[in-house]
């Protein structure tokens, strides 16, 4: 009876210590979102950022990742971000998934929004220019977790926008293209109103009988050389990671 009892007791306490491995398991697995390395959250702050971006990204199936950091260890904002998602390979229940992350970087006073795989879709570099634009006042106001939170909430509003509603409007080249025809029917405009029709010619005021060329004389004066500065193609839109993973992107200083 003694040894039966013993048994009963000893699977017991094997089958608690399973469930308290499994539940301890579970909870070190469990999704996260912020990634507060700079310390600009207090500890309830990032637990209400971390369900708001769970929450809404199960809603758009993509993780709003929240980054700050002291030290980029010497690389660029953007190339942290870049590396940030190669090597922790977030993504809604798969890796290397549609995620959007914010990345501050305290160390060189730079924020930079990107998107990866579906949010990279509709988080076009034009999308994503608003957003920043929107929250870089709280953030130079050190209102991080007001910041935070509206980068969140804008990026899930604009992923239920059509991924190509805006795109093309903020192209370079369309905008281009608008200007160049604005630009030409301005000038057809100016120049269909700028007078009646031309009625005098060289001839008007030249009488063949008294008229005549004495000489004629060419004379050089001076050669002018104008110089013009490239233009940059450097942009501070989206690029590929190391791991081939391309993105769209968005950075400013705060």
């Amino acid at each position: 009876m003694r040894s039966i009892l013993r048994t009963a007791m000893i699977f017991c306490l094997s089958f608690l210590v399973f469930i308290l491995s499994a539940a301890n398991a579970a909870a070190s697995e469990q999704k996260r979102y912020v990634y507060d390395e700079a310390g600009l959250l207090t500890k309830k702050e990032i637990e209400k950022l971390e369900t708001l971006a769970g929450k809404l990204g199960a809603k758009r199936e993509t993780d709003f990742i929240i980054v700050t950091t002291n030290d980029t260890n010497g690389r660029d904002v953007v190339k942290y971000t870049e590396d940030f998602y190669d090597e922790k390979a977030p993504g809604y229940k798969q890796k290397h998934g549609s995620t959007a992350i914010l990345t501050l970087d305290m160390q060189n006073r730079e924020v930079y929004l990107a998107g990866f795989k579906k949010a990279e879709e509709y988080l076009n570099d034009a999308r994503l220019d608003t957003i920043r634009e929107k929250i870089t006042p709280d953030i130079s106001k050190k209102h991080y977790k007001i910041a935070f939170e509206a980068f969140i909430k804008a990026a899930y509003d604009d992923m239920e926008k059509k991924p190509w509603i805006d795109s093309i409007f903020f192209k370079t080249w369309f905008q281009a293209l608008v200007s160049a025809a604005i630009a030409g029917i301005a000038v057809a405009i100016m120049k269909y109103n700028s007078g009646g029709k031309v009625t005098v010619n060289a001839r008007t005021y030249m009488n063949d009988d008294t008229s005549r060329i004495i000489r004629k004389k060419d004379e050089y004066i001076r050669t002018t050389v104008t110089k013009q500065r490239k233009p940059s193609n450097k942009s501070s839109g989206g690029g590929t990671t190391s791991g081939g993973h391309s993105h769209s992107g968005s950075r400013g200083s705060f």
